[in-house]
């Protein structure tokens, strides 16, 4: 008979690994003791909220073997919304139940602080102020070792301009990226100043050329009546106080103001004069 009961106990073998692995996936019940110890954890949740009250029993989670979690409503007014989770537990055949944990959490209508952003993607231009310091990192992109930036095509008479004297200058990404920025905002060609100039800043006399490879391509406006006085502009930017946009006449040259002396104004009657003094003006005028 063994050889017939052989395959009914290997399909019972093979069987095995699926009803385990269903096992695994199901989620745990909750324990009749844990689940019960409403009291216990309510007590556990007005001890950490005092002074403020502790509201309804709001339901309860299994967490695993013998560990359920109590939910209760936060009556406190700055947590509108969260809610007390006490988290109990008990040991294998123990009836008696303990608090493991009681925190305060967020439900699904709190109000929640925006997600953290660290403070250098905060940080935007204009936002450092006197006495602030803003940190560079050592790996930052935008800059390099002062002499490994150095180029036979800049000239050594300005010996500090490689970088010697300086512990980092600015990379190549670095000055890509300065000249992009400078090229797009509002001191580049695109400007509304500049799209409505007579003419553009490299034939101005008061714009003063950049040294080093930017000079090509940028400068600094001079004129103290201009908008971008002492700030970068491309050599294309322009604006309406450019040194020959107009010619002003000499004060000789200046016309002599004309003044009407034919007109006259119309003056209002007095109507307290007495009746002589108006009979005099009338006398006067015929």
């Amino acid at each position: 008979m063994s050889p017939l009961r052989q395959p009914s106990t290997t399909r019972t073998a093979t069987a095995r690994p699926s009803t385990g692995h269903a096992r695994r996936t199901r989620p745990p019940a909750v324990d009749t003791a844990c689940g019960e110890a409403v009291d216990l954890a309510r007590a556990a949740a007005e001890d950490e909220a005092r002074p403020s009250p502790v509201g309804e029993h709001l339901g309860a989670q299994a967490e695993g073997d013998r560990v359920v979690t109590h939910y209760f409503a936060a009556l406190d007014p700055a947590y509108r919304g969260w809610r007390w989770a006490v988290t109990v537990t008990r040991a294998s055949r123990a009836k008696n139940v303990t608090v493991s944990e009681c925190v305060l959490l967020p439900g699904e209508d709190a109000l929640l602080a925006p997600p953290w952003v660290p403070w250098l993607e905060r940080l935007r231009p204009g936002d450092l102020g006197p006495g602030d310091l803003l940190p560079t990192a050592p790996d930052d992109a935008r800059l390099a070792p002062g002499y490994t930036q150095a180029d036979e095509a800049i000239d050594r008479a300005a010996p500090w301009e490689p970088g010697l004297g300086r512990v980092r200058v600015l990379s190549q990404e670095g000055r890509d990226e300065a000249a992009t920025r400078w090229y797009e905002g509002i001191a580049g060609p695109r400007a509304p100043i500049a799209v409505s100039a007579p003419a553009q800043c490299s034939t101005c006399g008061f714009y003063v050329p950049l040294a080093g490879e930017l000079r090509l391509v940028f400068g600094v406006c001079a004129n103290e009546y201009a908008p971008d006085d002492g700030r970068v502009v491309s050599a294309d930017h322009g604006c309406g106080a450019h040194s020959e946009a107009v010619s002003v006449p000499a004060a000789s040259e200046q016309a002599t103001p004309l003044i009407d002396e034919m007109g006259y104004d119309i003056v209002p009657a007095d109507t307290d004069d007495d009746p002589e003094t108006v009979a005099e003006r009338e006398l006067g005028h015929s």
